[in-house]
């Protein structure tokens, strides 16, 4: 890889055994790897580096994952993927509405990890039309702003919850597959993650719906996927 195509990596842990090995693994394979034990530290280096994409533990000093999550979120929409030991689902749920893009459990394998950063760092051009705003029935999408209205009233989505939702309503009134979402989001490494993908449906319906438990606009269809219907 040409040093000028290199990915900018910023990984940010305070344990420094983990953070060792990930810097020797993800620098192997062609990453530009800059470190930072708390997220204090990560925004100091941010001042004057830019990251392709962010590795944050969850519990770490002066300040933690989830804040971390929120700040960056204020300023960029880079992919942020969240480690942490704590898998269950309230935490995974804490940490992508604090505007993670993706979830690692520790502990975890470094293929699954790099499988994880391939997906969340590929880019592809997007075309002139994707980028039209969309009006569905209650919905109004602007892709270029990243902005979402539902009759009027203004949504606030992290990346990962604008660009499932964006899927869903350009195949409005049909039945999305669990592996078409997930390989269109996350990409093709992501395609058994469905329990995953329910996380994320679950946190759209929150915002989106009148009311979460009995959906109107992203039903459900039962073992396979999910259907957008717009509404009047």
């Amino acid at each position: 890889m040409n040093i000028l195509e290199r990915k900018h990596i910023l990984l940010v842990d305070d344990e420094s055994q983990i953070t060792r090995v990930l810097r020797t693994s993800l620098s192997s394979h062609g990453y530009d790897i800059r470190v930072a034990n708390d997220g204090e530290t990560a925004l100091e280096i941010m001042k004057d580096w830019s990251p392709d994409l962010v590795i944050t533990d969850l519990a770490m000093p002066n300040m933690d994952g989830l804040e971390l999550c929120r700040r960056l979120r204020t300023k960029t929409q880079i992919p942020i993927i969240v480690l942490s030991v704590r898998g269950e689902e309230r935490t995974k749920v804490k940490a992508l509405d604090a505007g993670a893009d993706d979830y690692v459990t520790k502990p975890f394998g470094i293929e699954e990890l790099l499988a994880r950063v391939r997906a969340n760092l590929r880019r592809t051009r997007t075309e002139e039309s994707e980028l039209d705003p969309i009006e569905a029935g209650d919905f109004k999408i602007d892709p270029g702003a990243r902005s979402v209205f539902v009759k009027g009233r203004a949504v606030h989505l992290t990346p990962k919850e604008f660009d499932l939702l964006v899927f869903l309503v350009r195949h409005a009134g049909r039945v999305v597959t669990h592996r078409a979402l997930l390989a269109a989001v996350w990409g093709g490494d992501s395609t058994e993650q469905v329990e995953y993908l329910r996380v994320f449906v679950a946190q759209l319906r929150k915002k989106l719906e009148p009311s979460p438990n009995s959906p109107r606009y992203i039903v459900t269809d039962p073992w396979v996927g999910y259907r957008f219907e717009p509404g009047a």
